[in-house]
């Protein structure tokens, strides 16, 4: 089967219908099909190629060209600094980049044969024949934020692709009569694969928002969205405007209306989960990936939407919890390493073997790094990263995550971090990093640390509470919390 079967053949759909729109400017399924034919017929030979990934539809006529020529497209982050971008180039070494005619690209790129995209062709027979490649042939090389070093190429197989889409379809009882409604970044995996790939599987249609605003998820649920995707940042923000009673009526009816609400990337806070939920009627529902896996758990269409939890394994994926010496864990009520395999895997971090040697295990699983314990019927509720989300003091294994929500219940606190750092006697202690609701009169810590003790226990209250006017986060909304020092 074809990865966009909908595009290699447009006639099986209307011509017209809309596969893209981004602001006024809409892309039929024909026009889309022509638009990557022609492009796909010139890069053939490329090798492979970058792609500058704006949130515009020649971000998608690029990649869809990419696909239907068989070459491995690298999609490249435009706010990216020189210095990452050039690492980015060397690794992957691709021949050409792929942009729209008005972009202006960086030095980093000088190099590289540049093509323009033309969106403008007009729906047409085509005589291209581009014949399918292997399964496990590269699709897209998605470099990873790099924590502990240069980020790392994460080689995607169309088999990884197809498998997490086709997944999804099952979750989410997703079809072609879809319309989903996002502003994710276009050079990741939540916003490309899942947010532009997967209606375009479907044969459904996709409204990119450009910049997220709630006035536009409003706009385009209320006239035919069906889907909205988003990261917590954006949901938050949805909570925020839903609180004002005079200038969320619109959006209240919109999301009201909306099938699917679903949240990514990071975890959303149980606090806003409630807001939206007791403001709508509507539950948002969570799922768990990442670059290296794609699509690993999600909460079912018709199942129960349980805040703090992101569901239970999507069809084909195996998922496990690890003690720290690999061995399984003996009870799943406690912390352990999620593990996944399957056919929703990378084939491994391009020029690493060593990296991607790490990684698995022996076995072909997959070490994610992030901490979790599972619920009797097999939801997953993430705790947070290994590395650093997990935290042990005074004998105990603690997850940032839910100190964060009882920290989100306080009225006084706007946004919460939590970190451990290291303590004589404990161990690791506890810190709270807190963004006050106002903050002429941040809520003393002392009053904190009793908010926590009396919400969970008084070993996992913050020992240090530290002020802040913004938590640091990424271009996902994911709080980076490498960042936050004494």
């Amino acid at each position: 089967m074809s990865l966009l079967p909908a595009l290699q053949d447009p006639a099986g759909s209307p011509a017209t219908r809309e596969a893209v729109r981004f602001g006024e400017q809409s892309l039929g399924y024909g026009r889309l099909a022509a638009a990557a034919d022609a492009l796909a017929t010139r890069i053939a030979q490329a090798g492979r190629v970058a792609v500058w990934a704006t949130p515009a539809p020649e971000t998608v006529v690029a990649v869809v060209a990419a696909l239907r020529a068989g070459v491995p497209a690298v999609p490249l982050n435009p706010k990216t600094g020189e210095r990452e971008l050039a690492h980015i180039v060397s690794d992957s070494a691709p021949s050409t980049v792929l942009a729209a005619a008005g972009d202006v690209l960086p030095p980093a790129l000088a190099s590289l044969t540049r093509v323009d995209v033309d969106t403008a062709a007009a729906p047409q027979p085509s005589d291209a024949s581009f014949p399918e490649p292997s399964p496990e042939s590269p699709a897209l090389i998605v470099y990873t934020s790099g924590t502990t070093g240069p980020p790392k190429g994460a080689v995607l197989p169309r088999r990884a692709i197809a498998a997490t889409l086709d997944a999804l379809e099952d979750a989410w009882q997703w079809t072609g009569d879809d319309v989903l409604v996002h502003a994710l970044p276009l050079f990741h995996v939540h916003g490309l694969i899942l947010g532009i790939l997967g209606p375009l599987r479907r044969g459904g249609s996709v409204r990119h928002l450009g910049r997220f605003s709630t006035e536009g998820v409003a706009r385009e649920l209320e006239s035919g969205g069906t889907m909205l995707f988003g990261v917590p940042t954006m949901y938050h923000r949805i909570a925020e405007a839903l609180a004002d009673p005079t200038a969320s009526v619109g959006l209240t009816k919109a999301l009201a209306g909306a099938r699917l609400l679903v949240s990514g990337s990071a975890a959303l806070p149980v606090h806003d989960h409630e807001r939206i939920a007791a403001a709508t009627g509507r539950r948002v529902i969570e799922r768990y990936g990442m670059t290296e896996t794609l699509m690993n758990t999600g909460v079912r269409a018709d199942g129960e939407p349980r805040p703090g939890t992101v569901g239970g394994p999507l069809r084909g994926v195996e998922l496990r919890l690890v003690e720290e010496d690999g061995s399984a864990l003996t009870d799943p009520a406690s912390i352990g390493e999620i593990q996944v395999r399957g056919p929703n895997l990378f084939t491994g971090y391009l020029n690493r073997p060593d990296a991607t040697a790490a990684a698995l295990t022996a076995d072909g699983w997959f070490r994610t790094g992030d901490m979790a314990t599972l619920d009797p019927d097999g939801y997953v509720r993430i705790v947070g990263r290994k590395a650093t989300d997990l935290i042990k003091s005074g004998g105990y294994k603690i997850g940032a995550g839910e100190i964060e929500n009882a920290l989100l219940d306080h009225p006084g606190v706007r946004e919460a971090a939590v970190t451990g750092e290291p303590d004589p006697d404990l161990g690791e202690r506890i810190v709270a990093w807190v963004v006050p609701a106002d903050p002429g009169s941040p809520p003393p810590a002392e009053e904190l640390a009793g908010h926590v003790a009396a919400q969970l226990s008084p070993h996992k209250r913050p020992r240090t509470v530290r002020y802040l006017d913004a938590l640091p986060r990424n271009d996902l909304g994911k709080i980076m919390k490498r960042s936050l020092h004494g």
